[in-house]
């Protein structure tokens, strides 16, 4: 129930959504993709995965993404169920949500004026 809520989401945080691996390609090859698609869906066993960033993006590069985007995802399928079964607990846990991503949003900020963003440095 709750993954039909994200099945007409091409995206999430920036990233696009693979759903399925490709027929033919063997998993090994696979997950050498999700360096570049780290969000997959697999429908039909009801599953989502992330594969997060490893190390800073300044070392690294982009090679997964932040918590805000397992946030983002949470946020979308509450929003999703409570289209379907509207209460005050989904709203309000959808508002909390959008809560945690505007404190993380400020935290980025924060250390992008320090000039410490992407990097271990505090």
């Amino acid at each position: 129930m709750a993954l039909e809520t994200l099945k007409d989401i091409k995206e999430i945080g920036g990233f696009k959504i693979v759903r399925d691996k490709p027929v033919g390609m063997s998993w090994d090859d696979f997950d050498k993709t999700r360096k570049e698609y780290p969000i997959n869906i697999t429908d039909k066993m009801n599953c989502i995965s992330f594969k997060i960033q490893d190390g800073p993006i300044k070392e690294n590069g982009v090679n997964g993404c932040q918590v805000d985007t397992l946030i983002y995802a949470a946020a979308e399928i509450i929003a999703g169920l409570d289209e379907k079964f509207p209460c005050d607990e989904n709203q309000k846990a959808y508002s909390c949500l959008q809560n945690a991503i505007g404190f993380l949003q400020s935290r980025k900020k924060n250390r992008e004026a320090r000039g410490v963003e992407g990097t271990n440095q505090k």
